[in-house]
């Protein structure tokens, strides 16, 4: 019985491998042509992103706010505004140090390098954190931080400062494993300027005294369901450390946060 129907022989294979190749070989020629669209695209926006901090610069520099945003900008395009040069402006286009050419953005807007900015805003950083750890056990919020550096010695000759500031200074210590770190108890930041870490039965009574202002071992144990052991366990451990305030005038011993009397204007 003959059919009309054909075998499958070695030229179907070939021209099914040369169909593959040539899908393949179109597919790769159409992502480097988005991809080289894409880099001329970033590349137009870093341009007017530069060209916006020069002709905005006065209020780059003095309006913290304004500053947080534009920094947000240069992230989102890829720029560190922490970096000392960009990522081709080093040692291939031969720019020397202090000719304009191989510096940050941010080195002509703040008038000077932006690394000195935020060094010496992190020196200050470090100088109240050390100055209230006998107050506060070496964690304390980050607005707390800010106004005690406003009152201090101005920054920048006087310039104002914001919580993104004070955090990107935090951030300009990690290279130095400084140990201070920004850790998050609720909605709430904090620095935590000392190495040792909080378990999470610590974490957690910090977090119900951001909340609540202050705690009992009676708290503790109705609102966790802890054994009293646990409750005097973790607070032994937060007074060790002063971490928290103790309260005895109260009916039952309260301990409190630092930080939430700060915030509250208790002291």
């Amino acid at each position: 019985m003959s059919s009309n129907r054909r075998g499958v022989g070695l030229s179907a294979f070939t021209r099914e491998t040369i169909s593959a190749a040539q899908y393949a070989s179109h597919g790769a020629t159409i992502r480097n042509t988005h991809l080289s669209s894409l880099q001329t695209q970033l590349s137009v926006f870093q341009q007017l992103l530069h060209q916006f901090s020069i002709t905005h610069g006065k209020e780059i520099r003095s309006n913290p706010s304004f500053r947080a945003e534009f920094a947000r900008m240069c992230n989102a395009i890829g720029v560190d505004p922490l970096l000392t040069s960009n990522s081709r402006g080093g040692g291939a286009a031969g720019g020397k140090e202090g000719d304009g050419k191989g510096g940050s953005w941010w080195t002509q807007m703040l008038g000077g390098s932006v690394n000195d900015f935020y060094f010496e805003l992190a020196v200050r950083v470090v100088e109240v954190c050390r100055e209230s750890r006998a107050e506060n056990g070496g964690m304390i919020g980050v607005g707390e931080v800010r106004k005690r550096v406003q009152k201090g010695r101005g920054i920048g000759g006087g310039m104002e400062v914001s919580d993104d500031d004070i955090l990107r200074a935090v951030k300009s210590l990690d290279p130095l494993g400084s140990g201070f770190t920004i850790m998050s108890l609720g909605a709430k930041q904090l620095i935590r300027s000392i190495p040792k870490e909080l378990n999470t039965d610590q974490s957690t009574v910090l977090e119900a005294i951001q909340v609540l202002g202050y705690v009992t071992i009676s708290m503790l144990q109705i609102n966790l369901h802890w054994e009293r052991a646990r409750a005097v366990a973790v607070k032994d451990d937060l007074v060790a450390d002063s971490l928290v305030w103790v309260d005895e005038q109260a009916e039952e011993t309260e301990y409190w946060s630092p930080t939430f009397i700060h915030d509250t204007g208790g002291l």
